[in-house]
């Protein structure tokens, strides 16, 4: 049994129950099932009468207008699930959307990713030969200042040796 269904409403009734008018001019009562539910009202105020228990079934004859309440519940079902569907329909779509943004967002990611580890090996790459340029200058730097040193011993031992004096020239 689905939860909106109903099997059946169990009541106490008296044997000469008391009709009530049902007609107050402020409800449209031609789309509304009928229970009469005054028949319960009744049995309150007055014990004397002998009550027994009744069962109210959908199937039973005092629904006077059950196909019309059950197309307008047919009908109430079908716009809810045409709603459903369409709200599924609408969900499914955006997560598809969403998906691709995703996806979308996850390429430029790597794409940024294989853009920056090449220009990182680029720079590592330039780094290496820079500082192998660098080595090799300090290594010739420091080979000329060894043969400025030699030659400026050479030059001090010629001007020791040499008969001439600087202070003549």
């Amino acid at each position: 049994m689905v939860p909106s269904e109903l099997a059946g409403i169990h009541y106490l009734a008296a044997e000469n129950p008391i009709q009530f008018a049902a007609n107050f001019g402020l409800i449209d009562q031609s789309n509304m099932p009928t229970f009469h539910f005054n028949r319960i009202l009744s049995n309150f105020h007055n014990p004397l009468f002998p009550q027994h228990v009744h069962e109210f079934t959908p199937q039973s004859s005092s629904l006077s207008n059950n196909s019309t309440s059950d197309e307008a519940e047919e009908n109430q079902l079908s716009i809810i699930d045409e709603r459903k569907q369409r709200r599924m329909i609408s969900n499914r779509e955006s997560a598809r959307r969403s998906r691709m943004r995703k996806q979308k967002h996850l390429d430029e990611l790597w794409s940024q990713v294989v853009r920056l580890r090449t220009e990182n090996h680029n720079l590592i790459d330039k780094l290496n030969h820079l500082s192998e340029c660098h080595d090799r200058v300090l290594q010739e730097n420091a080979k000329l200042k060894e043969e400025a040193s030699d030659l400026r011993q050479m030059l001090t031992d010629l001007q020791i040796g040499s008969p001439f004096t600087t202070s003549a020239l």
